[in-house]
């Protein structure tokens, strides 16, 4: 009898650890034993995970004893902690986190667009892809394929559940701050005035807003999530010196991450031709015919796997350029699913030896 690996979810009871067992549940059941850890503050709690109830136990070295795939969300300076520890116990590491996705040593997988990079992991570790880049970069790594790319620019739309659990739940205390505000958003300031000064984790008032910023400073007036789309598209596409700008923007939505990408390629392009890429690419669903309404928006988006695509037109100034809009569940595809769907490459990997 084949042995089925032990896995680990190292972060179990947060936002996007709590999705990881709702994708377990749902997928080909592969795995032994499932051990859900989190911080001693979180022990004790009891998740159901293929329809079995199972206490979470504070993460130390003695719980990541035999464990063979550990699946890690968890802030980026307790996966540095804790990544190497699981990985000196004998487990391959699955990291959500930024903590390891420039790397040179760890390889950063989307499994739809280089399933191959996760055999070569020096460090024991495999890294995922922030969630604004998830967002995109399955539909653009099947356009790459056929078309080569070599520009990007990309206008992120980004949901509240971003910044985690404080950013869903300031943003549906200021929708109700805001309800019974009638004139709320008619005069400068009264968004603000209405909402107070407790903003959570955005530097400004989301609800009727949109935020132009989302990240930490960095040189030149970028932010740190617009530099993580630049540096991250280069390293999954295998294109370090691909030209890429982004702009990131926090908009009042719950759940789901959208963009408006501009991609350039290495000679003319069709639409028709991008369609069928589109059409049957993995991961990718084509919804796109405005005229009877039909584009990708987060709230149909909400709650699925695929990376949406609508609006592909090509450049009225540039027959080598497309213009499209995206949406992908940052929950989802944009966290929880991408590390579950790299943790089953490694189990299918072990179980062939």
């Amino acid at each position: 009898m084949t042995h089925k690996p032990t896995l680990a979810v190292v972060g179990a009871t947060g936002a996007v650890g709590r999705v990881m067992l709702q994708i377990l549940s749902q997928h080909a059941d592969i795995w032994g034993e499932i051990r859900l850890l989190a911080s001693p503050r979180a022990a004790g709690t009891t998740l159901s995970v293929r329809g079995e109830d199972v206490p979470v136990v504070a993460l130390s070295e003695e719980a990541l004893e035999g464990v063979d795939v550990a699946l890690f969300d968890v802030p980026d300076e307790v996966a540095a902690q804790w990544a190497p520890v699981a990985v000196a116990k004998g487990a391959v590491v699955v990291d959500n986190s930024a903590a390891f996705r420039m790397d040179p040593e760890v390889p950063l997988v989307v499994p739809e667009v280089n399933p191959h990079c996760v055999r070569v992991r020096a460090r024991g570790i495999v890294s995922s892809p922030n969630c604004t880049t998830l967002s995109m970069i399955v539909a653009l790594g099947a356009l790459h394929a056929e078309f080569g790319l070599t520009e990007l620019v990309v206008s992120s739309y980004q949901a509240a559940s971003g910044a985690g659990q404080a950013g869903i739940d300031t943003l549906r205390a200021q929708l109700s701050l805001l309800a019974g505000e009638p004139d709320a958003g008619t005069a400068p300031g009264g968004v603000r005035r209405a909402v107070g000064d407790d903003l959570g984790p955005f530097p400004a008032p989301l609800a009727l807003n949109v935020v132009p910023w989302v990240g930490s400073v960095r040189d030149g007036g970028w932010s740190s999530e617009e530099l993580k789309v630049r540096e991250e598209s280069r390293k999954i596409l295998g294109l370090p010196e691909l030209r890429v700008t982004a702009t990131c923007v926090r908009v009042p939505v719950i759940s789901t991450h959208s963009a408006s990408v501009h991609a350039r390629f290495e000679s003319e392009v069709t639409v028709e031709r991008a369609n069928e890429i589109l059409a049957t690419a993995p991961g990718v669903v084509l919804f796109d015919n405005p005229a009877a309404g039909d584009f990708p928006t987060p709230a149909d988006v909400v709650g699925t796997d695929p990376t949406w695509v609508g609006r592909v037109r090509r450049s009225m100034d540039d027959p080598q350029a497309l213009e499209l809009f995206v949406c992908g569940d940052n929950l989802r595809k944009g966290s929880a699913l991408n590390a579950v769907q790299i943790g089953e490459l490694i189990a299918s990997e072990l179980a062939t030896g």
